[in-house]
């Protein structure tokens, strides 16, 4: 009885009128000695089942976070007359790299809800704080970590960064820096009416060290020892030739 009374309820629940497909311009990302930031191009449509539904209008925002890592934000003061740092406050996830582009300001386009539902906005995406808390207001520490981190690119955020065309197709460009952490990237795409999301597409991009540069992170992971006297060897090596040269030149 219950099951027939359940599989009623879902047969009766409407589906999504309005659904993403979306791609990625690549699927990973290869970081090399010589890399010097990468671009990623996120597109796709909106797939409908039915005419497009009047009322509000629609709108797109696109997210691509990186790795979350733990920070510790210090203050440092003058005592006397020497900086020190007098006080810390630690967070136990941030994203080490965090992006935002949409069709439109979010103040205007996203609900404070279904911000902190999803946690879309920048200071949202910074997860709980560790540790207990020292300081009155954790406020001007957050704040200092976001201003650092967007001067670094690795915060960035685009209000019209989202190209939509006929309410249907849309693209949205996002520039990687070098100083990338490797890890899995997440994308995220969000579908909007009325400050609401109506759908939702996830991808992960895998972003990691390649050749030469791979095989000498792992071997320092894995093989601490070898890889010491590996760079014990090639210090006494380089010692070696500069002196070498340098005798060569006065000679």
């Amino acid at each position: 009885m219950i099951r027939a009374f359940l599989l009623l309820l879902l047969t009766a629940l409407p589906c999504a009128a309005e659904q993403i497909v979306a791609g990625l311009s690549q699927d990973r990302i290869g970081i090399t000695a010589r890399f010097d930031g990468s671009t990623i191009l996120i597109y796709g449509a909106v797939k409908r089942d039915a005419p497009e539904p009047t009322g509000p209008k629609l709108e797109v925002i696109v997210t691509l976070e990186g790795p979350s890592i733990p920070v510790t934000i210090r203050h440092k003061s003058r005592e006397s007359g020497i900086w020190v740092n007098t006080q810390a406050v630690g967070v136990a996830a941030s994203p080490s790299y965090y992006a935002v582009a949409s069709t439109g300001a979010l103040e205007s386009i996203l609900s404070n809800d279904e911000d902190v539902r999803q946690r879309i906005s920048i200071p949202l995406a910074i997860r709980a704080f560790s540790g207990p808390i020292t300081v009155e207001d954790v406020r001007p520490f957050t704040e200092a970590m976001l201003r650092i981190r967007e001067a670094e690119g690795l915060y960035q955020i685009d209000q019209d960064g989202v190209k939509l065309v006929d309410d249907t197709l849309f693209r949205a460009d996002f520039d990687l820096p070098a100083n990338l952490t490797e890890g899995n990237y997440k994308a995220r795409i969000f579908l909007l009416r009325g400050g609401v999301v109506i759908d939702q597409y996830r991808a992960a991009i895998p972003v990691h060290k390649v050749g030469l540069e791979r095989w000498l992170f792992a071997l320092s992971r894995e093989q601490p020892a070898i890889y010491g006297v590996m760079s014990l060897a090639l210090a006494v090596f380089a010692g070696w030739a500069a002196a070498a040269l340098f005798r060569l030149i006065r000679n």
